[in-house]
């Protein structure tokens, strides 16, 4: 079994070949672009397991990647903000749904 820790906008995910993961998507993202299908590339792995072999970097490893396929891009749920200052009469409501990519792990090279 091939288990991989990438890092990418800032986290670390735990990934395996088959799996999914929800990440933030990269800051050069358009949101009117189609992504579904498209191929991306995580060359940040700090830790790798094949079989029973496990490699650590020092802190990346240099020439391995893990592909994935982008399936879609979702909201996560709403979250409401509520600032209330009650000598001052002032409310402030906001809210906020997250953007992330799906992307299921095609290959661990």
């Amino acid at each position: 079994m091939e288990l991989a820790v990438i890092k990418t906008g800032g986290k670390q995910y735990l990934v395996k070949k088959g799996g999914k993961i929800k990440i933030d998507p990269p800051k050069n993202l358009k949101r009117d672009e189609n992504l579904e299908g498209k191929e991306i590339i995580f060359d940040k792995i700090l830790l790798l397991k094949k079989d029973n072999e496990i490699e650590i970097g020092t802190p990346l490893i240099e020439g391995k990647k893990v592909v994935g396929k982008i399936e879609k891009l979702e909201k996560g749920e709403k979250i409401i903000v509520f600032k209330y200052k009650p000598k001052k009469r002032e409310r402030i409501k906001k809210g906020h749904r997250q953007l992330y990519l799906v992307v299921e792990i095609l290959d661990i090279k």
